[in-house]
């Protein structure tokens, strides 16, 4: 009794104390949950505005800060050429680096389409039962639009858009394309009333003002033309105005011209390849360039055959020799092929020869060159397409779109 008594005392004489927030004492010492129990039920002092502060909450734990990028020195050249440190790539690396992301992203881009197409492909073709091994075999889609479509293109909207400035004065008629070109640089043509020297110059004929020596170019380009010609011995492949030239068999047709093309000017023709003055038979004439240049270049490897008359005997070592070549011009020459044909006149030999070179007087040099003389020599077919049979001497017949096909093709 005495001990709670003392206690009890002890408590009140520290009031002032326990008024502290979290009941700590000033030295240091905190009172004790059961001792202020004790002290509260066993005193009947006032009763103490006793607080205790809340936790503080418990920090979280900070997560570790990312770990900067090591830095990575360049070395380069400044204005002094003198090379030094730096901590960023040269221009010339980061633009390259942001060309080859472009050209990643484009070839992805491109891919991509090309996958979606062979899906849409493989889709379409097995929805309809083809087999996988057929589908490789499968001949290519359909075009997009129809012959007769893009022959109105080619002949009415590609025509009109710019073109090269020597290629518009060939298509015109004016010249061929190399005189074209040497009358530009001559200062002999004006495009808008500024002479022009440039033979690449754009040009829209439909819209551009052209003179050629004073002479207006007609807005209106004349047709593409293609014309088969049964060429007569003693006539000369020139474009010129000499009378014995093949362009001159059609005086009487281009005579007739504005009668048949009201408004347009006359087409400027010219033939495709060369056959020597002593050799007849087949010849294209046009005035489609492009066209000339694909057919007769030999890269095209057009097969045109021959038929050879021989004064004389052949025999088996005659063809031997044809069929083994000989060198023109430092190439090497040989035929695709060489038949005799049946010939009723003992005297002399007819022979079909078969070339796709196209070199000059490549017919007769092989059968010279074979110990055998030339006494006449024809021409019968170019490409897939033949001399039409019932076609005179000197005359000529206008070709349509499946002969011309039939040109650039071969057996």
């Amino acid at each position: 009794m005495a001990l709670a008594t003392a206690t009890t005392a002890a408590a009140v004489s520290l009031h002032p104390l326990l008024t502290r927030p979290a009941c700590v004492l000033r030295f240091g010492r905190r009172l004790t949950p059961h001792l202020l129990r004790a002290t509260s039920s066993a005193s009947s002092a006032p009763d103490f505005n006793i607080t205790f502060a809340e936790p503080a909450p418990a920090k979280k734990a900070s997560s570790p800060a990312p770990s900067a990028q090591p830095l990575v020195p360049w070395i380069v050249r400044g204005e002094d050429r003198k090379p030094r440190l730096s901590t960023s790539p040269p221009p010339e690396v980061l633009q390259a680096i942001a060309l080859a992301e472009a050209e990643a992203k484009k070839a992805a881009k491109k891919e991509s389409l090309k996958g979606q197409k062979g899906a849409v492909a493989a889709a379409a073709a097995s929805s309809a039962g083809i087999k996988t091994k057929e589908r490789k075999d499968a001949p290519a889609a359909p075009p997009k639009f129809s012959k007769a479509a893009r022959r109105f293109y080619n002949e009415n909207i590609k025509e009109r858009e710019p073109q090269r400035l020597a290629k518009v004065l060939a298509a015109a008629g004016v010249a061929s394309r190399r005189t074209s070109e040497e009358l530009i640089f001559q200062g002999k043509v004006t495009v808008n009333g500024a002479v022009c020297t440039s033979p690449q110059t754009k040009v829209d004929i439909s819209k551009d003002s052209i003179y050629v020596n004073g002479n207006r170019i007609s807005k209106k380009l004349p047709p593409k033309l293609y014309f088969a010609v049964n060429k007569p011995k003693g006539y000369i492949c020139s474009c010129g105005e000499e009378s014995k030239s093949v362009v001159s068999l059609f005086n009487d047709y281009l005579k007739g011209w504005n009668k048949l093309q009201p408004g347009l000017p006359k087409p400027r023709l010219f033939t495709v390849g060369r056959l020597d003055v002593a050799t007849a038979g087949l010849i294209i004439v046009t005035n489609d360039g492009e066209f000339a240049q694909k057919l007769a270049h030999p890269s095209s490897n057009v097969t045109k055959e021959y038929v050879v008359t021989i004064d004389g005997v052949v025999h088996k070592k005659h063809l031997i020799a044809i069929s083994e070549g000989t060198k023109i011009d430092g190439v090497m020459c040989v035929p695709d092929l060489v038949e005799p044909l049946a010939e009723s006149d003992t005297r002399k030999t007819r022979l079909k020869i078969v070339v796709h070179e196209g070199r000059n007087h490549e017919v007769r040099e092989l059968v010279q060159n074979a110990g055998l003389k030339v006494y006449a020599l024809k021409r019968v077919r170019i490409g897939r397409f033949r001399l039409p049979a019932d076609l005179g001497i000197g005359k000529f017949v206008e070709l349509k779109q499946a002969d011309i096909k039939a040109l650039e093709g071969n057996n």
